[in-house]
């Protein structure tokens, strides 16, 4: 199995965010707000909700997906799986983002492992018992010793 390492999963993910990027710029100028607010002196309002929530419908919606992938992972070849390489439910996503949240608490250090780890997991990997790999979407009905 080829495990996909940090630096790929970086790549996909700067993908990931142009594209949450751009279509944040879109859904404000669309929505008639300001993309920047200097004024604004909020902890926590209506603009974070909703990143929260387009972040979390984009990646546990195409994670889960039958495509396996975010356009960003697609992009380059790669596919989440489960750890015997199934397409992961919707609850093992949000699992998974949630996950990243607590990788990035800590200092980056959930992500950092990816690097060391045997199977090229995060700590949202670990948590979630998934995997990233280089393949395309229904890769499935491999020897399952090959996961293991």
């Amino acid at each position: 199995m080829d495990y996909a390492g940090f630096w790929i999963r970086v790549l996909a993910y700067l993908i990931d965010a142009v594209i949450l990027i751009v279509g944040g710029m879109l859904l404000a100028v669309l929505s008639g707000g300001a993309i920047i607010d200097i004024e604004a002196q909020e902890t926590f309002g209506i603009t974070d909700f909703l990143s929260l929530i387009i972040g979390l419908a984009y990646f546990i919606g195409f994670e889960a997906s039958g495509m396996q992938a975010t356009p960003g992972k697609k992009a380059l070849g790669l596919i989440v799986t489960d750890m015997q390489g199934q397409r992961i439910s919707y609850a093992r996503a949000a699992g998974r983002y949630f996950g990243k949240i607590l990788s990035g608490l800590i200092l980056l250090i959930g992500y950092i492992m990816v690097a060391f780890t045997e199977k090229k997991q995060g700590l949202h990997d670990l948590l979630a018992s998934t995997l990233v790999v280089k393949g395309q979407p229904g890769m499935v009905g491999y020897d399952p010793s090959v996961f293991e």
